[in-house]
């Protein structure tokens, strides 16, 4: 199944705004996996329910729907993953053109607004928000190409995209740029749709697990603070 949905992705790629990327096909198959164990669960509970109890079947059909629900909720809340929003903020970025290079708060982001056309048109109708890590760490999550990729397929998804698209990371503070030239001029959907984007699991670090794995075994037995 999981293979099946990662093919279909793939093939509808040249067809995008921008690319998916692996790691969030990868992510997406996963996802769609899980939902056929999370079926086949409730499922079973539902049937075990129906079977188990002595009473009328009317009133065994009506707890095992209560079964089934209650164990669909839970599970949807216990395989429920994190977002964006749930390690950094997200706020609108202001877009800047100079000599062809275009910054998002300062940030530099790209030097291909060679022409006057579209120095224009990024000044006019573009779009930018800036992704600020709640900690430091948290850049590990952020900072992964695919982590970006994803956010900036979702952005050009949601909002559609007219010319540009661009995602550059800043290397000292952590910083990560989303910016495009959309066709519906919406900045509060964009950062909406930013903060919802899932975190993909290949990005997912514990910076504590680290610690533990590597004290006493290597780097001679000392504790490395990830965190710092």
């Amino acid at each position: 199944m999981r293979k099946m949905e990662k093919e279909s992705l793939s093939d509808l790629e040249n067809t995008e705004y921008t690319y998916r990327g692996e790691a969030y096909i990868d992510g997406i198959a996963k996802t769609f996996e899980s939902r056929n164990y999370v079926a086949f669960i409730s499922a079973l509970f539902v049937s075990l329910t129906i079977t188990v109890l002595p009473f009328n079947l009317w009133i065994n059909i009506v707890s095992g729907i209560i079964v089934g629900l209650a164990v669909v909720y839970f599970l949807k809340h216990f395989t429920k993953g994190k977002s964006i929003g749930d390690i950094s903020e997200v706020k609108p970025g202001q877009i800047e053109v100079k000599d062809s290079s275009l910054f998002v708060d300062d940030i530099f982001v790209s030097n291909l607004l060679g022409t006057d056309n579209a120095e224009k048109l990024f000044k006019e109708e573009g779009l930018a928000v800036v992704i600020y890590p709640n900690e430091n760490h948290y850049r590990i999550n952020l900072d992964n190409f695919g982590q970006r990729q994803a956010a900036l397929f979702e952005a050009t998804r949601a909002l559609g995209n007219k010319r540009y698209h661009f995602t550059r990371k800043d290397y000292e503070k952590g910083r990560v740029v989303i910016t495009l030239v959309p066709i519906k001029q919406d900045i509060d959907a964009l950062i909406e749709v930013v903060k919802k984007c899932p975190l993909l699991e290949s990005t997912q670090k514990i910076p504590q697990c680290y610690e533990n794995r590597l004290e006493g075994g290597i780097n001679n037995g000392k504790r490395i603070n990830y965190e710092a």
